[in-house]
C-alpha cells in the first residue's frame, strides 16, 4: 500500500469510525477516493489531517469527519440523483458519486469551478456534472433531488433548494452566521419540511442571492 493508502485507512478508523460514522457505504466511499488528488500539491503532505484545508481563492475542504457525517445524513441508497452547492475541489462530490447515480455540483466561482470539473472528468467520475452559477438558486433543471448537501454556510435554507427536494428527501446544509453556524437536517414531508440541529460548525458563507452578500 502507498503512504496516502496507509493514512486514508487510518482517517476512516480513527477520524471517522471512532465518532460513530457507521454507514458502510458512507466508509467505503470515503476509503475509496483519494483526497491527497483534490488538496494543492504543497497540501498532500496533509491530505488526512483531521481538519479543513485551504484550496485557494478564499475557500476550503472539509475535514473529512465533516464530509463523511454530512454524506450519512443524506441517506443515501444509491438510486438518487442528488444536488451539491460549493463544488470547490471536488472531494465531496467525488464521495458522493459513491453513494448516489448522479451528483450535480455547482460553483460560482468560475476559476474553480473548471478546475473541478477538469479534476473529476479526468479521475473518471463521468457522473459527476459541474455547473457554474448561484449555488443559493439550486440547479432546476435536474430536480427534484434524492438529497441536497450545501458545503457553504447559509443564515437560513434557501427557499429554492427546499423546494427542488423530492419526497422524502434530505436537505442538509449549515445555517448560522459569518463565523458559527449548526449543521442542520431538512426533509421533505409533502408541502411541508421539518429539520433537527446535529452539532455547531464553521464553514465559509454561501455566497448569492440566497446567501451573504
Amino acid at each position: 500500500m502507498s503512504i496516502f493508502e496507509l493514512e486514508r485507512e487510518q482517517m476512516v478508523r480513527v477520524q471517522l469510525e471512532r465518532r460513530g460514522i457507521r454507514d458502510e457505504r458512507v466508509l467505503a466511499a470515503m476509503r475509496s477516493v483519494a483526497r491527497e488528488l483534490f488538496v494543492p500539491p504543497d497540501q498532500q503532505a496533509f491530505a488526512y489531517d483531521d481538519g479543513p484545508i485551504a484550496i485557494g481563492y478564499g475557500q476550503t475542504i472539509s475535514q473529512p469527519y465533516i464530509v463523511a457525517l454530512m454524506s450519512e445524513l443524506l441517506e443515501l441508497r444509491g438510486d438518487e440523483v442528488v444536488l451539491e452547492v460549493g463544488a470547490g475541489s471536488g472531494y465531496q462530490a467525488a464521495v458522493l458519486a459513491q453513494l448516489a447515480k448522479t451528483v450535480h455540483a455547482v460553483e460560482r466561482l468560475p476559476e474553480l469551478a473548471t478546475i473541478c470539473a477538469r479534476r473529476l472528468q479526468a479521475l473518471g467520475y463521468s457522473q459527476v456534472f459541474v455547473h457554474e452559477a448561484d449555488g443559493s438558486l439550486g440547479w432546476p433543471s435536474a430536480a427534484p433531488y434524492g438529497g441536497i448537501l450545501v458545503t457553504a454556510a447559509a443564515p437560513e435554507p434557501p427557499p429554492p433548494l427546499l423546494a427542488q427536494l423530492a419526497e422524502g428527501a434530505r436537505l442538509v446544509l449549515p445555517v448560522g452566521g459569518r463565523s458559527v453556524q449548526e449543521l442542520q437536517v431538512w426533509q421533505r414531508q409533502g408541502d411541508q419540511f421539518a429539520y433537527r440541529s446535529v452539532l455547531p460548525v464553521a464553514f465559509v458563507p454561501l455566497r448569492g442571492r440566497y446567501g451573504w452578500a
